[in-house]
């Protein structure tokens, strides 16, 4: 087993706060580690790779304020489309993940942090086309056309820029994406299945009731990264609509599920066999604690998940099975 997980948070929560303010006020709350993001879907309040890879003096300071504090970058994110079909946000997307491979190497960093992406439905389209099912006929059809023209390509190609770097890459599997569950997750691993596995969210896999124990387990070994965030699903919301849900995360009422800070959507239990499975999978890095809890605020989310996931986590290697 390894070393014991430590506790993190992505620190897309703090973007108003100065970055040496936001580290002083992480590291008291007892934080270990930090993700940062670099661009695209998570912004780069905080890290702008084009700055920090132009300037030595930019990057050791960036680097120093965060070791001071006794803290370490889990991973950099930056969540994007890069099989988009109009290029220029394509383009854009993918550009800021090269230089967060570059900036990663740098930092040696050995985690970037990714959607899949979703391409259109076909060589015309202008928008993305997220398939789900097999019928209509032409829907098969573009989905396929999708991963043989669109998605292997891409991640080939962006697998072998990872390897160069030194960074792997971790998808996170989310709805509206190629990979958004354990089985399209699997495919898109197989591409590169060295350098591509998985950012863990179990909140993605609650909403769309897929057990997560069973998620771990089936994607042992390709988990790179975890997110500490909860779902809460509305037993009767969903019984009368489904998981499938479209209105707006802050009509909370109305859902069938909405996003909740770690503890007020699964009890400690779930959170027990999370970690434990983590470790039988080979993990036993950092939980990146999520916020995106509209119910109540950054702080108060942050320090309930705190204080609700320290005696949870497993800190300490595992000790000697005498009695086996």
């Amino acid at each position: 087993m390894g070393v014991g997980m430590k506790l993190g948070v992505f620190t897309v929560l703090f973007g108003r706060k100065p970055f040496e303010e936001m580290l002083d006020y992480v590291a008291e709350l007892g934080v270990e580690a930090v993700e940062i993001g670099t661009g695209a879907y998570p912004g780069n309040t905080y890290c702008r790779p084009a700055e920090l890879l132009a300037s030595s003096t930019k990057l050791e300071a960036f680097s120093e304020a965060i070791k001071r504090r006794g803290l370490v970058i889990s991973a950099l994110s930056c969540h994007g489309n890069p099989v988009h079909p109009q290029r220029t946000r394509a383009r854009a997307d993918h550009d800021v993940f090269m230089q967060t491979l570059k900036l990663a190497r740098r930092l040696h960093v050995g985690t970037v942090i990714t959607f899949s992406g979703c391409p259109g439905g076909g060589p015309q389209a202008r928008q993305p086309n997220w398939i789900v099912s097999p019928w209509p006929p032409e829907f098969s059809d573009m989905l396929e056309w999708q991963w043989r023209e669109r998605v292997i390509p891409y991640w080939k190609d962006a697998a072998k820029a990872a390897r160069s770097a030194g960074v792997r890459i971790a998808i996170e599997m989310h709805p509206n994406f190629i990979a958004y569950n354990p089985e399209s997750m699997l495919r898109l691993r197989d591409v590169a299945p060295d350098t591509i596995g998985c950012n863990f969210d179990p909140s993605h896999m609650i909403w769309q009731q897929i057990d997560v124990t069973s998620a771990i387990r089936v994607l042992a070994g390709s988990i790179f990264h975890v997110h500490a965030k909860d779902c809460r699903v509305d037993r009767a919301n969903t019984m009368r609509n489904g998981v499938l849900d479209s209105k707006n995360y802050t009509k909370e009422s109305e859902r069938s599920w909405i996003f909740r800070t770690v503890g007020y959507g699964s009890d400690a239990i779930f959170w027990k066999d999370l970690v434990s499975n983590l470790r039988m999978g080979g993990y036993d890095h950092v939980l990146s604690i999520e916020h995106e809890d509209s119910l109540m605020s950054g702080a108060e989310g942050l320090k309930k998940a705190i204080a609700f996931l320290k005696p949870v986590l497993i800190a300490e290697p595992a000790g000697e099975a005498y009695w086996a």
